[in-house]
């Protein structure tokens, strides 16, 4: 079971890209908020995978952030949601816009994600309310929503700062500052800053 690649970026399109590990060419399925964060062809690129086997094939899903595959498994959970659909329920509307639609029980806002119609919107509504509170994610205008640090540094930041037993909001907090006043700052850099300001 592949849960992660990390490689060179041989090839992307909205359709999928392909991960270079090791001289082997992995074919991807990402959603398009996953695709818009991607660096050029060549760039590296670390992915959060699921494997999804099926008899006739074996199909890779990556994300560039859990929060997305969290999302994803649990929209593959509904009935008559695959993987395909779950991948366009994501690139349909903005994670946090989708989440807070869910939470809500704005079936209608929903059901404004192309192919997606009334009954699949409610039925998605009703199964996933009650797990979209555990789906972690950023509310809008969270840790640095803007600025050039990756998203998923910021997301890998904040992660390992929890792990390190501080409470999330500090660690968004402290995340936020350091990559608003460095924009250009590295992971490393990132949690470098951000300790130096929790420990203040």
């Amino acid at each position: 079971m592949i849960a992660l690649l990390t490689g060179k970026l041989a090839y992307k399109s909205p359709g999928g890209i392909i991960v270079d590990v090791g001289g082997v060419g992995y074919e991807v399925h990402v959603p398009l908020s996953s695709f818009y964060e991607l660096p050029d062809e060549g760039g590296q690129v670390s992915l959060h995978i699921h494997t999804h086997v099926r008899e006739d094939a074996i199909s890779l899903f990556g994300f560039l952030t859990t929060k997305e595959k969290e999302l994803f498994l649990a929209l593959t959970s509904v009935s008559g949601v695959g993987p395909k659909l779950a991948l366009n329920i994501v690139s349909g509307l903005p994670f946090d816009t989708l989440m807070d639609a869910i939470t809500r029980g704005d079936d209608k806002k929903v059901a404004t994600i192309p192919g997606i119609g009334p009954k699949t919107a409610a039925r998605l509504v009703l199964e996933l309310r009650d797990k979209a509170a555990a789906i972690a994610f950023t509310p809008p205008g969270g840790p640095c929503a803007t600025g050039a640090v990756p998203h998923r540094q910021k997301e890998e930041a904040i992660s390992a700062l929890i792990n390190l037993g501080y409470k999330k909001n500090f660690a968004e907090d402290a995340v936020k500052k350091v990559c608003t006043a460095d924009e250009h700052a590295s992971l490393e850099q990132v949690i470098k800053e951000a300790l130096k300001a929790l420990s203040r």
